[in-house]
């Protein structure tokens, strides 16, 4: 992983780790990076030293997760843990100046890295940023991270980093202390040089950043506990007691902050060594695989080369679609009834985009993206899309006439792909001239920040058409998953239950709020009645129209909103009412008007049944949907319920926690739940009697 260049006193350090795209801390290199310390600690020709990547677009991404899995004993972890802390204590203090020249991602254990160095110096570049993320896998930084970040940006800021995983950009990191200097990137190099030779002869000196009175008040009085008690209540607030890992952050921060450096170092070790070993972790770690399993394209030699997209429907849904592809760095047309609407998507495209000038990208990059979208009202261009994006009003009329209408001018080995979130792709594709290349791409509301791509194939669907829309899906930054034309395809179908129960409970006496709070307290972000207010009551209704039939072969009978709701103008949150009332588009508690549609008073039914009931009926359809060949696998089944609706990440995806619990206890919990809802999928049958486990 270490290749060495001398060049006029300076060694060059160059890390390559051999046969992979990114640079990772594995144990081995860790033990290698010691012994190259020994050596060039001795060596009298070197006077200082570069750490450098050769890796394009990154640094090091972290620790290598997989050694995880290898973890027997605490005792075992604790014992790498303080080896990794002895060998960045010594490069903290390393007699020779050692710089970092960082570009593209550095993060997790490469942050912590970076930050044992005497000198940080990164590229000024979207591709470079800093994080320590390991929170997001149910950890803690274990390098030293939770005592040398505070120290250099402060601790509120600190704090924030590490609670969150967020990303920092090098030039914010610049003005916030965690590097010391940023350059052009094809000057990073030559600049390191020069820093190298500078902190020898001293003409360079770290220039500390500037701390303002308030943050010294706060930090580094008794008032640090108002920062500590805030940021445990914002913890509490966002986790619910899910995750162990935040409260074991902020309790080692304040460790080392209180009680010194070595004992922050030792609060390190003791806390990471059980995290590790939470099934929180096990699960975000399951997660983390499965997603990037699902981020490769088994189709790619049969994809076709994709310049330029069309994209009909300039509203929410559309223009969302249209901002991810002009940032993919697709030529896109964006076509509506009229040229005003297709221009008022670009203008919310340029008004999304802006939102990211100063954190990773600049005013001209801002403006390159937006002006690779062209408003338009016909289809007089489309003979150069390669492929298009459908997200016009949901009905099949009026999607199989765009369908043929952009057949009737598309170029050779276009793909057509349909946005649609509960019409047969087959039933779009009927009268198509090339069936072929028909497809569902169904992307989750707002396009730009929600992860899952669905890919929907029918019996018609070619390898080479499936592949090119998971190409483009990857280039977009989404998480794909190819899933079946079945109604609800996949996301939709295991939601709809979720969000049935919820309605049923409210027939049943249970208060609007006491449902959405049990889900939420559970892990849901959002909950099935607030869910059905931002979706819009109507659209729900319509999409439940869709796929009642399926569920009617079950022999269940899904709850209809009555048509005296949406006359009554309830719904959701665009109306201004509907299980909850808004104003200026926030919240002001339940609307109590909605009982009136449900007859039953109201009356407390316990939050653990409600819990029960309804995160039962979507894990009972996530295994239906495996045993009716809607999804392929069980990675699939999880990254689709994960990052799509939102399904707890700490229980790692329905058949992951089917694993966890056991098939055969969840069949006995299902068992004791009433209606046909809760009537078991043949295939947890099966796996609860002979005992297997989806994940061997």
């Amino acid at each position: 992983m270490f290749d060495i260049q001398n060049e006029n006193g300076i060694a060059i350090i160059w890390l390559d780790q051999p046969s992979e795209r990114v640079n990772t801390l594995s144990t081995k290199a860790l033990k290698d990076f010691g012994e190259l310390l020994s050596r060039l600690e001795t060596d009298e020709s070197i006077k200082s030293l570069i750490l450098i990547s050769r890796k394009q677009d990154s640094f090091i991404v972290g620790a290598d997760i997989k050694e995880f899995a290898d973890f027997q004993t605490k005792e075992e972890v604790m014992q790498l843990i303080r080896e990794g802390h002895g060998l960045f204590n010594r490069l903290e203090s390393f007699k020779k100046p050692v710089v970092a020249a960082i570009h593209g991602a550095c993060v997790g254990g490469g942050l912590e890295l970076v930050m044992a160095c005497s000198y940080r110096l990164a590229s000024e570049h979207k591709r470079t940023l800093f994080a320590l993320p390991e929170v997001n896998l149910g950890i803690l930084p274990g390098l030293g991270g939770t005592q040398r970040l505070p120290r250099l940006v402060g601790l509120q800021q600190g704090l924030e980093m590490i609670l969150t995983g967020k990303n920092v950009y090098a030039k914010p990191a610049r003005k916030m202390g965690l590097i010391d200097a940023t350059i052009h990137p094809a000057g990073l190099l030559e600049a390191a040089k020069k820093a190298a030779l500078g902190l020898v002869d001293g003409s360079i000196e770290h220039k500390q950043r500037k701390v303002k009175l308030t943050e010294t008040l706060l930090e580094k009085t008794p008032l640090n506990n108002i920062i500590y008690n805030k940021a445990a209540e914002t913890v509490q607030e966002k986790t619910r007691g899910n995750y162990p890992a935040p409260p074991k952050i902020i309790e080692t921060i304040r460790t080392g902050m209180t009680k010194g450096f070595k004992a922050g170092l030792e609060a390190e070790v003791q806390n990471f060594s059980e995290l590790v070993f939470t099934p929180q972790s096990k699960a975000l770690r399951h997660l983390f695989f499965a997603k990037n399993a699902a981020e490769k394209n088994p189709y790619k030699s049969l994809a076709k080369a994709v310049k330029n997209v069309g994209v009909l429907g300039a509203g929410l849904m559309g223009s969302g679609i249209a901002q991810v592809s002009t940032q993919a760095g697709y030529n896109v047309l964006l076509k509506d009834q009229t040229l005003e609407f297709a221009s008022k998507g670009k203008g919310n495209i340029y008004k999304d985009v802006s939102k990211r000038v100063g954190k990773g990208m600049s005013e001209f990059e801002r403006d390159e993206i937006v002006g690779r979208v062209t408003p338009v009202v016909d289809y007089d261009k489309f003979n150069t899309a390669n492929l298009t994006f459908e997200a016009v009003l949901e009905t099949l009329e009026l999607k199989q006439q765009v369908l043929r209408d952009v057949e009737a001018v598309a170029p050779e080995g276009h793909v057509f792909a349909t946005n649609t979130s509960s019409i047969p792709i087959g039933q779009i594709a009927a009268n198509a001239q090339h069936p072929e290349a028909v497809l569902g791409m169904h992307y989750f509301s707002p396009v730009p920040k929600m992860p899952l791509l669905e890919i929907i194939k029918t019996d018609k669907t070619a390898d080479w058409a499936l592949g090119t829309a998971i190409e483009v899906g990857l280039r977009q930054g989404k998480t794909p998953i190819v899933v079946g034309d079945k109604p609800g395809f996949y996301a939709n179908r295991i939601l709809f239950p979720y969000m049935d129960e919820g309605l049923k409970l409210l027939q049943e006496g249970a208060t609007v709020d006491a449902v959405d709070d049990a889900m939420t307290v559970f892990g849901f972000p959002v909950g099935p009645l607030k869910l059905l207010d931002e979706v819009g009551i109507d659209v729900g209704a319509h999409v439940t129209s869709v796929i009642a039939p399926l569920f009617a072969e079950r022999n269940i009978q899904m709850v209809t909103v009555s048509d005296e709701i949406l006359k009554a103008g309830l719904k959701g949150r665009k109306s201004g009412k509907g299980f909850y009332s808004y104003a200026e588009g926030k919240s002001q508690g339940v609307n109590a008007e909605i009982y009136n549609y449900f007859s039953s008073e109201r009356k407390t039914i316990p939050k653990s049944e409600i819990q029960e009931r309804l995160f039962l009926a979507m894990v009972n359809e996530a295994v239906y949907c495996l045993q009716d060949g809607v999804i392929a696998s069980p990675r699939d089944g999880d990254v689709g319920a994960v990052f799509g609706i939102g399904f707890p990440p700490f229980l790692g995806g329905p058949f992951f926690y089917i694993d966890q619990q056991g098939a055969g206890n969840v069949l006995e919990r299902l068992n004791r739940l009433k209606g046909e809802k809760f009537r078991a999928s043949g295939l947890l049958g099966e796996y609860a009697k002979s005992d297997s486990r989806f994940y061997l």
